[in-house]
């Protein structure tokens, strides 16, 4: 059976004003371009949708108001609230950390709180904490303006791999109560590799998808949360590979999505395509979501951009929100 293809790009002042190309497609659209996927929620939406040919949802069918989609730079020199209670997308920046050094912080219970830093393969950093008296507590994690929060153990450990936004990595680890520690690794190869942090609060629905030297929705050069590959593409040059942060089960987690890339691919020259992509779910629908990216790019430093996006109404559910352009594309040269 034919079907028309119908894509709508939002033009007025969304497009033009701010540069992002903007599509609304379908969960159908999503399952032929993002085959098979790693987690359940993906999985139960490509089964519903495997026979499904390929379409788009007219925009016109849906109540979008463009003027509230808004992408500004972020403002420099806001520091983070003292507990996480108060943390939000549109306040997260740089945050001063307590004196490298200094002797381990005791909380009200007389419990020392220990975090340690140790540096890793592809630029990422080993983060363990060890808070005895603090079991199964939320926590947030800070380091170079991005945010996520985490869970201890029911022994009141903590062990993680973070991707690294600067050599000289501090991290700060706060809990609610103010307690909280501090980790410092040197991270030599960080040059090695381009880095885009996407973050945002709760269940947003956001996605961050590269195609890497022409691949299509459907090669192996698209990775994404459903296909995140893993540091050993990096480390080759092979490719990329996504990282989550963050614990999604917290109350109001705050999650960062990370997709690094090396500045160097072996025997290819390119570049990577970069989308953001928001599905709308029952969570987030009619709602008003937020997010903040972060794009340290070899040897130019970290460039910071807020976005604030209007949902459809909750009849879109299972349709996706695509932003071609906040992300800045990534140019890669042969060694």
């Amino acid at each position: 059976m034919a079907h028309i293809k119908e894509i709508v790009t939002a033009v007025g002042a969304l497009g033009c004003a701010l540069g992002i190309g903007f599509i609304m497609q379908n969960s159908e659209t999503a399952a032929e371009r993002y085959g098979a996927a790693s987690d359940p929620v993906q999985q139960e939406r490509e089964a519903q949708s495997l026979e499904a040919e390929t379409s788009f949802l007219d925009v016109r069918d849906i109540e979008l108001t463009s003027a509230a989609f808004d992408v500004t730079p972020a403002k420099a020199g806001v520091a983070l609230p003292d507990t996480d209670r108060d943390v939000t997308l549109a306040a997260a920046s740089e945050i001063e950390p307590p004196a490298l050094g200094q002797t381990p912080q005791v909380n009200t219970l007389g419990c020392e709180i220990f975090a340690n830093a140790r540096p890793m393969a592809a630029a990422m950093v080993n983060l363990t904490l060890d808070a005895p008296c603090l079991p199964n507590e939320r926590l947030t994690v800070h380091h170079n303006g991005m945010i996520f929060t985490q869970t201890t153990s029911s022994t009141g450990t903590l062990d993680i791999n973070v991707p690294a936004l600067s050599e000289t990595a501090v991290f700060v680890v706060a809990f609610g109560n103010g307690e909280g520690a501090v980790a410092q690794a040197v991270v030599e190869d960080l040059t090695d590799f381009n880095r885009v942090v996407l973050q945002w609060k709760d269940d947003a629905g956001f996605q961050i998808h590269a195609l890497e030297f022409g691949a299509g929705y459907a090669d192996g050069g698209h990775v994404w949360s459903g296909k995140p590959r893993d540091i050993a593409a990096a480390i080759t040059g092979e490719g990329g590979f996504i990282t989550m942060n963050g614990d999604l089960s917290a109350a109001a987690p705050l999650v960062a999505e990370v997709y690094t890339f090396p500045t160097e691919s072996i025997g290819r020259d390119g570049g990577v395509e970069l989308s953001v992509e928001a599905e709308v779910n029952p969570a987030n629908c009619g709602q008003e979501i937020e997010a903040r990216s972060l794009e340290l790019v070899a040897n130019k430093g970290i460039r910071t951009r807020d976005l604030t996006l209007s949902v459809p109404d909750c009849d879109a559910v299972g349709s996706f929100l695509v932003l071609n352009n906040l992300l800045t594309d990534l140019k890669v040269a042969s060694n």
